[in-house]
């Protein structure tokens, strides 16, 4: 097996140094801030099997950078609004990574520190959809 010049524990650990991390109870708090859009980058299958923050926007980490650019023709509206993003999976360490390339792009996010790992189990509101596997 070759020898990686970084391990991904080194790049989350790079990412988390100069972003913003928001903690989960921290999150919850402001979930229901219109201000605010939670944006979940799970795998659809996790947000299925394992329910989603009420109100987040669905973005596959595969498609954050296009989503964000308004010069990409899959660019979302929504990303366009003057609102405070935070980005979210399941363990705080894609949605690191995600935000520090966002900020590489001069897209101004924060994440959710720990992921949606700790979201239930501090009292976030959890929404089951009606098509579990």
């Amino acid at each position: 097996m070759p020898e990686l010049k970084t391990s991904v524990k080194e790049m989350v650990a790079a990412a988390r140094a100069r972003i913003e991390e928001i903690e989960t109870a921290d999150l919850i708090a402001m979930a229901d801030d219109p201000n605010v859009v939670i944006v979940d980058i799970r795998d659809v299958r996790e947000r299925q099997k394992l329910g989603y923050i009420p109100g987040s926007f669905h973005c596959p980490r595969g498609m954050v950078e296009f989503w964000v650019d308004p010069q990409s023709p899959y660019f979302k509206e929504i990303f366009n609004e003057d609102k405070k993003f935070v980005f979210h999976c399941a363990s705080g360490w894609r949605s690191a990574l995600t935000v520090a390339l966002l900020q590489d792009m001069g897209f101004d996010a924060a994440h959710l520190k720990e992921g949606f790992s700790t979201w239930e189990k501090q009292g976030g509101p959890l929404e089951i959809p009606s098509s579990r596997p």
